[in-house]
């Protein structure tokens, strides 16, 4: 091609310019950030994906294509999702991450799906703000848990536990800890919905600042599917004294009575397990690599089948094959934040990571 060139490599005067020459990219292709996850049992291709600025976008080829599913009713930061296990077209969203980076955008409350995402309608808890987890009934759908950190750039009381029993018409708060400390984690026991977990969190952020941990940090029981509750923050075998920070917590589906917490606290922070309900803990490590950035991440994931596993998503992905006491890599992406198991399939996981989303069908 020399004869078609100029001085200095511009083309020559005679040179034919008409190409249509477009770029294309050659992959491989990464979304950006995402922080929630959630499929069914009934739909092993399904997967819905919150992201941290585009809304929600859900897969049914198992990852092959992903699409935009809530552009003309919302978008912005994703918090949390669920579906429904016993009827998968119902689908609940929570806005508003809560790994509280500096420029951490908040959501604008709940939102509902009857129809597998198809259409949305908007079900309230705007100054929630910033929705740790959504967790609906197995069975009765009218029955939905809404975990809300609240406020992070100031105080305010919408925050804390809220149920709803007549599918998001209305709301009760129905546990509250302080104006500056809402939830981390939430979770219903898999063999008893009426029995759940949550961590509380006193964080916030300043422009200059992260304030992670406080005394309002803790851990709260109940039986009765709400109405009453319980603090094991001070159970035997938990930190005794000071603020314990950001905690995660997960229950074993194959053993009910077995809980893990990963719990953000110095000097003695790390992984707990319990085998009798929250009565009693067990310390089974401080491996840094479970407690870096901890305001960032500190969520467990147990295995649905096998009692000793529990995932620790970090970040890299850790996994546990010995009860909590050891973690080694795991499979994953960079900054893991969200893990969905199948609790039918162990073998079948989703993990939402910085570089989007990943899917295994035979445990990575």
């Amino acid at each position: 091609m020399a004869n078609a060139q100029g001085g200095a490599g511009r083309p020559a005067a005679n040179a034919d310019t008409s190409f249509d020459v477009k770029w294309r990219n050659l992959g491989p292709n990464q979304a950006g950030r995402m922080t929630a996850v959630a499929g069914s049992t009934a739909r092993p291709d399904e997967y819905y994906m919150g992201t941290t600025g585009g809304g929600v976008w859900k897969t049914t080829d198992g990852g092959k294509t992903v699409f935009p599913v809530t552009d003309a009713y919302f978008g912005g930061t994703i918090g949390s999702i669920d579906v429904q296990q016993s009827n998968p077209d119902v689908v609940w969203v929570g806005g508003g991450e809560t790994p509280i980076r500096g420029n951490v955008s908040h959501g604008d409350g709940v939102w509902k799906s009857s129809d597998a995402g198809k259409t949305w309608q908007y079900m309230g808890l705007k100054e929630t703000q910033y929705i740790a987890r959504v967790r609906i009934h197995p069975t009765n759908p009218d029955i939905v848990y809404v975990g809300a950190l609240g406020h992070v750039f100031g105080p305010n009381k919408e925050r804390g536990v809220y149920r709803t029993t007549d599918g998001g018409k209305t709301w009760k708060n129905i546990l509250f800890r302080n104006d500056s400390t809402g939830v981390a984690d939430m979770i219903l026991d898999p063999s008893n919905p009426r029995i759940m977990y949550v961590s509380f969190w006193q964080a916030g952020r300043k422009p200059w600042q992260l304030v992670s941990g406080g005394m309002g940090s803790g851990i709260f029981k109940t039986t009765d599917g709400g109405d009453t509750w319980t603090e094991i923050t001070r159970n035997p075998g938990l930190p005794q004294s000071g603020p314990l920070g950001a905690i995660g917590i997960t229950v074993s589906p194959a053993k009910p009575s077995r809980l893990w917490a990963i719990v953000e606290h110095e000097p003695n922070g790390g992984v707990y397990r319990s085998d009798d309900a929250g009565a009693t803990w067990t310390f089974m490590t401080g491996d840094r690599n479970l407690r870096q950035r901890a305001w960032y991440y500190s969520k467990l994931y147990a295995d649905p089948k096998d009692t000793n596993t529990v995932y620790g998503p970090q970040v890299s992905p850790l996994i546990s094959k010995d009860g909590g006491k050891t973690f080694r890599r795991g499979f994953g992406g960079g900054d893991n934040h969200d893990i969905w198991i199948d609790p039918t399939d162990p073998l079948r996981v989703a993990v939402a990571h910085d570089n989007g989303l990943i899917v295994t069908k035979d445990g990575g």
